[in-house]
């Protein structure tokens, strides 16, 4: 009796290793690395992402560009998306991983792959693994909540689009549960986070990003 249970846990194991295999795509079986790019509001990730590829031509995926794309393309989901983001709701995890993997399959040869952005809650990390790949690195940029609100207000100063949440109050609250939710995202990947202080001029902060991702790149 006790054999055959464990004999049946073996194969239960079996079974989810095989399902969680068919659900990652090819990415998983190259030299590819994945990276996910996070970092506050108005902290550069987005100039520093726009170095990386010209320097490493990496493929550079955001998902709220790849959302907005969706919804641009008139497709039965992206109407369905159009709805739940004109209502105030949250687009579901599982349509923005499926959006996730079938951009990166698009892709005919990739050398790398920074995800900009994603994940946002904790269980998003864990969820990506398991449907695409694993993370090989994790460049965090971080600033101060005053440097935040400064440089989000002096870009929208400058932008004909006023938002009605770039005000500082509402700032502060928005960067405060943007933190809460990502340390609980980077306590779990302690090996493959790279902290990088974005408080600098970007060629020093770039200097520390590439010294990363070449250390990524020799142990791939």
């Amino acid at each position: 009796m006790l054999f055959m249970c464990h004999q049946m846990a073996n194969e239960h194991e079996k079974k989810q290793k095989a399902q969680t295999s068919s659900r990652q795509t090819s990415v998983n079986d190259s030299k590819v690395p994945i990276i996910w790019v996070l970092g506050g509001p108005g902290c550069g990730k987005g100039t520093q992402c726009d170095k990386i590829v010209a320097k490493y031509h990496f493929n550079h995926l955001s998902t709220g560009d790849l959302l907005r794309a969706e919804v641009a393309s008139g497709s039965a989901k992206g109407q369905e998306l159009q709805a739940v983001m004109k209502a105030g709701g949250l687009v579901s995890n599982q349509v923005v991983l499926e959006l996730l993997a079938a951009a990166i399959k698009k892709i005919d040869k990739p050398t790398g792959f920074l995800i900009d952005g994603y994940p946002r809650e904790e269980a998003q990390g864990r969820e990506f693994e398991a449907a695409i790949a694993p993370v090989d690195l994790i460049l965090y940029f971080e600033c101060t909540d005053e440097t935040l609100v400064a440089r989000i207000q002096a870009r929208a100063a400058a932008s004909t689009e006023v938002r009605a949440d770039d005000n500082a109050e509402t700032l502060k609250t928005r960067i405060k549960t943007f933190r809460e939710n990502t340390e609980k995202i980077l306590v779990q990947y302690p090996a493959k986070l790279k902290r990088v202080n974005a408080e600098r001029y970007i060629d020093e902060i770039f200097n520390d990003v590439t010294a990363a991702i070449d250390g990524t790149l020799a142990s791939k």
